[in-house]
């Protein structure tokens, strides 16, 4: 996991160069919003977790290192969900980065939970999404996470009504647990 994400990084001009004392992003900036930055190039950290994405990854210092050097590296924004592992993720990106860097996004989903033979379900409830974003804050030790997707199914399966979600979510976004 380590090489594969060091060989991807060292083919890409500039990723990590320095310039004037800061990183460099891979690939160079995105702007999602007035006051969300990201790098192009970030880092899915869905395959950290154990095998189909369940359990403890296999090679924990590894995967804690490969966290650190995507951030060394110039990647500013970090794909997760609590429902990888589940837990395990998130878990780990805090381990190897908390206290986080001030320019890192952290970009998490809501809308699965994962079954004890590892499934994925839908749960698109509002009070279990306020339940999702909850546990996520707590597991990666953030007072507000910087943005949130919310997984919907593509064969419409557990999706009754998406106003209802996102509600749930922008209340969310009121109260200042999620960004944007």
């Amino acid at each position: 996991l380590e090489m594969e994400f060091l060989n991807m990084a060292n083919s890409v001009p500039g990723v990590g160069q320095v310039s004037g004392g800061a990183r460099q992003a891979p690939g160079g900036t995105l702007r999602l919003a007035d006051d969300l930055v990201i790098s192009r190039m970030g880092f899915g950290a869905m395959q950290l977790a154990g095998p189909g994405v369940f359990g403890p990854p296999r090679h924990r210092d590894q995967a804690l290192a490969v966290l650190r050097e995507a951030v060394d590296r110039g990647v500013t924004h970090i794909d997760t969900s609590d429902f990888y592992g589940p837990v395990t993720v998130n878990e780990l990106i805090r381990e190897a980065l908390h206290p986080y860097p001030a320019d890192l996004r952290i970009v998490t989903k809501v809308g699965a939970r994962r079954g004890q033979d590892g499934s994925w379900r839908p749960s698109l409830e509002p009070a279990d999404l306020v339940a999702q974003v909850r546990e996520n804050l707590a597991h990666l030790g953030v007072d507000a996470l910087d943005a949130v997707n919310l997984r919907l199914r593509a064969d419409g399966t557990g999706r009754e009504s998406v106003a209802e979600a996102f509600g749930a979510l922008a209340e969310l976004q009121k109260e200042g647990l999620i960004r944007h």
